[in-house]
């Protein structure tokens, strides 16, 4: 009996599906900021309504609560005379020289709200994993980052965007009216859809799209990132967030996921009840080591020949 039990333990350790133990604080933050974007109470963050205020609102507080500079809500006038918002702050660098340098962390704050239903009348597409998952990590990078004894060196920008699920309104002024210039953006990293891990990969691994267009992945992953190359190229999934706006740009602009279009996608059981909490954990706090390095590096990732779109 003594055999099988060691026996099981090496195996629970070894497994590829074996995470690390996880902050108590993270863990908690994490369930905290992931129960009030995907609650009912705010009916899925549709585009441009006031739910999606509501979340812009919330995120502006946090980014105030940890200290950071500049918190604002980035007010994005519609053609139809309606709003939809940006929600940013800064961490300004501590060195003189990469200071004027930037990296941008990103996710998108809206879904698909509320919509008909046949069975009950109407029907709440929570959003969960798209992207309340991806704010809740550049949330928690925020907050990890703003607490260090030492700013990283480079200046880091922190927005969740408004109306990606629209035609990316939200990414489009940002880029027309950017906190810091365009020319001092090193990277962007977006976040979205990190709430379950990728059958297809290791319960611990990320993937980057665009991976072979740039050496940030590569780079990032000998740092402690644990990230591969997008398993999905048939989704092209690089164009499908913000971060293909700033990537038409010439920005070295890239997406961190875990789970190409799973079987909650854009549907209303995409909720918490989904949400693998522990593999989201992981998820943020694996990428707090390797992103707290370029933000003080000198090191500029680059396009490879014939990567920028």
């Amino acid at each position: 009996m003594l055999c099988r039990l060691y026996a099981l333990a090496a195996l629970l350790l070894f497994s590829s599906n074996f995470l690390p133990a996880q902050s108590p604080d993270l863990v908690a933050h994490i369930h905290g900021e992931m129960s009030f974007l995907a609650s009912d109470a705010l009916r899925g963050r549709g585009s441009a309504t006031h739910d999606e205020f509501v979340a812009a609102t919330y995120v502006v507080s946090q980014f105030q609560s940890f200290g950071l500079d500049d918190a604002q809500l980035q007010r994005v006038p519609l053609d139809n005379g309606g709003s939809t918002y940006n929600a940013l702050a800064l961490l300004p660098g501590s060195d003189p020289e990469l200071a004027s340098q930037t990296i941008l962390l990103s996710a998108h704050l809206d879904h698909l709200g509320v919509r008909p239903s046949l069975k009950s009348g109407e029907a709440i597409y929570h959003g969960a994993d798209d992207d309340a998952s991806g704010t809740t990590a550049v949330l928690e990078l925020a907050r990890a980052l703003a607490s260090l004894p030492q700013r990283p060196r480079r200046t880091i920008v922190f927005v969740c965007f408004g109306s990606e699920e629209t035609g990316g309104q939200g990414n489009q002024y940002f880029l027309a009216h950017p906190p810091t210039p365009l020319a001092s953006i090193v990277a962007n990293l977006e976040f979205e859809m990190i709430g379950h891990p990728d059958p297809v990969l290791r319960a611990d691994q990320l993937f980057l799209t665009g991976w072979e267009r740039t050496d940030l992945g590569p780079t990032l992953a000998t740092h402690g990132a644990p990230l591969v190359a997008d398993p999905h190229p048939s989704g092209h999934f690089f164009q499908r967030s913000d971060n293909f706006a700033l990537a038409q740009r010439g920005i070295v602009a890239q997406t961190v996921s875990s789970y190409g279009l799973g079987a909650h996608y854009h549907k209303p059981t995409d909720d918490l009840a989904h949400i693998d909490f522990p593999h989201l954990t992981h998820a943020i706090e694996s990428m707090i080591p390797s992103i707290q390095w370029l933000a003080s590096a000198d090191w500029k990732p680059t396009w490879k020949p014939g990567g920028k779109p």
